[in-house]
């Protein structure tokens, strides 16, 4: 297995906070998501995984208080049938 790309993103998640305080959480992932869309130049045939521990991060604290930005680590893979990866940066 090839490894490709590896990149760092700090996605600041305060656009979350414009919404309603019971849906704060998923309107964080889905941040993420775009983040991730716009940072790479994904095209419509790849796909974005993001890694359970991501979710896990932004859910620890409960849907109304999602942390404010998450630092992550991308890997874009060589291989056009595995997904572009999102992973919790360590510290």
């Amino acid at each position: 297995m090839a490894r490709g790309a590896v990149s760092e993103l700090v996605v600041p998640l305060r656009n979350a906070w414009n919404i309603t305080r019971y849906k704060r959480a998923p309107r964080a992932v889905q941040i993420i998501k775009n983040q991730v869309v716009k940072h790479l130049k994904v095209t419509e045939d790849e796909e974005v995984w993001i890694d359970p521990a991501v979710n896990e991060k932004i859910w620890e604290r409960g849907i109304e208080n999602p942390p404010r930005k998450i630092r992550l680590q991308i890997t874009r893979h060589d291989e056009p049938d595995i997904p572009i990866e999102v992973k919790l940066m360590e510290e």
